[in-house]
This record gives structure tokens, sequence and C-alpha cells, in this order.
């Protein structure tokens, strides 16, 4: 049971010490508040309601700190896999207008690691951002939030990953440029906030291997295998 409890920490603030880039200036904001809390109860001593300014402070830089980790990840993906692009919990698994394509969508909410990885082994293609709505991620009609897309192809396989905005994640990073290799499992941006991930895949060409309500892992869970 401890030994439980242990791995459950463990998993849940993996990389909290080492958060992404774009968390940085927020955590900052959050300790410089906090510090300036302490300083002013030290040697100003102020009203009950200065006081709170540096527990805030400090409760919003540990919050923003765990949002923003960036957990390293130990790959080992086969190569048939495809793996998950996010860590969330599956919406929806099917095709979408074209009957070629099958689609997997996986919510983010706040409490999940926000970082996407690569499903597969490729070469990135023509990215494109699509301005849009600020719909609830977790709703149907979130496919039309404002998005970017990140095309992965090798050969005749192809994973195209999706970061989409919610409610309250309004910003997309993209840290992978058109031409670049990838490896499955590796970081391709991230998406500030509660958020959805879509991946399409080539319908014929896959065996899907979660299901709507699932727990997922970007990285780790196996979304799929190539059929060929």
């Amino acid at each position: 049971m401890l030994d439980d409890f242990k791995t459950f920490l463990q998993q849940t603030f993996a990389g909290v010490t080492n958060p992404t880039h774009e968390g940085e200036r927020f955590i900052w904001i959050a300790l410089y508040v906090a510090l300036a809390g302490l300083l002013m109860t030290i040697f100003w001593r102020p009203r009950g309601d200065v006081l709170g300014l540096l527990p805030l402070g400090a409760l919003a830089a540990l919050a923003l700190a765990f949002f923003f980790r960036n957990p390293e990840r130990v790959i080992s993906a086969q190569p048939d896999d495809i793996l998950c692009p996010a860590d969330g919990r599956v919406l929806k698994v099917g095709t979408e207008g074209d009957k070629d394509v099958v689609v997997v969508r996986i919510f983010l909410s706040v409490l999940d690691v926000h970082i996407q990885r690569a499903p597969m082994d490729g070469t990135v293609g023509e990215i494109v951002y699509t301005k849009g709505t600020f719909e609830v991620a977790s709703a149907a009609q979130a496919a039309r939030n404002e998005r970017n897309l990140i095309p992965i192809a090798n050969g005749a396989r192809f994973a195209h990953v999706e970061q989409i905005t919610g409610a309250v994640a309004r910003r997309i990073a993209c840290w992978v440029k058109q031409g670049q290799s990838v490896k499955a499992g590796e970081r391709l941006g991230l998406i500030y906030f509660g958020s959805q991930v879509a991946v399409y895949l080539p319908a014929a060409a896959v065996r899907i291997m979660v299901k709507p309500g699932q727990r997922v892992e970007g990285g780790l869970t196996v979304l799929g295998l190539w059929r060929q």
C-alpha cells in the first residue's frame, strides 16, 4: 500500500521542479507576489488584508509549477505502436466527415500534463494554425475552437496531431517546425490550461486500442497499432 502511494505521488508530481519555459514567467510573477508579501510583513507590519499576499503568492507558484510540469518519460514504443499524444481522458473515437480518417479526441483537465507528444516516428509537414472559437474543451463544439494542426508522416503512415484551445486555455505553443524529424514520444508543444488534443489516423491502416472514457498518458499509452 505504501509503495503504491509513493508511486502515485511520483507520477502526479513528476516534472514539477522542471516546468516548461512558457510557465516560468507565470511562476516568477507569483513568487514576486509572495516575496512582496513577506517583505511588507517584516518591514511595514501591514494590515491583515496585505498579509495574505505571502500565502497567496506561494500557493499560486506551486499551482503553476504543477500545471506547467514537464515530466521526463521513458518511451519504449514498438515499430507498430501509435502512442497517445497527450495525457487526459478519451472523449471520442470515430470518423468525422472523412470516412477514411479515424479521429481520437482527448480532453485535458487543468490537472493533466499539458504537453503534447509525437504518436510515431516521422517528419513534420506543413503546420496549420486556425483561428476559431473558445468553447469548453470537453464539448463537441470544441472541434471549431482555435487550433494548431501538426502533421506527421512516415511513408504511407500518418498521424496528425491537433492542439485545440478551450474556454480557459487561450494559448498554444508549438515546439517543432516543418521538415523536422521527430521520434515517437518526443515533445511537440503545449496548450495553456484546460484543452483538447485530437489525432487523425488512416482508418483502414490502424486498429484503435483506446475507448471513450479511458484515461491515457502521452508517450506511454498505446493509442493504436498499425495493421501493415
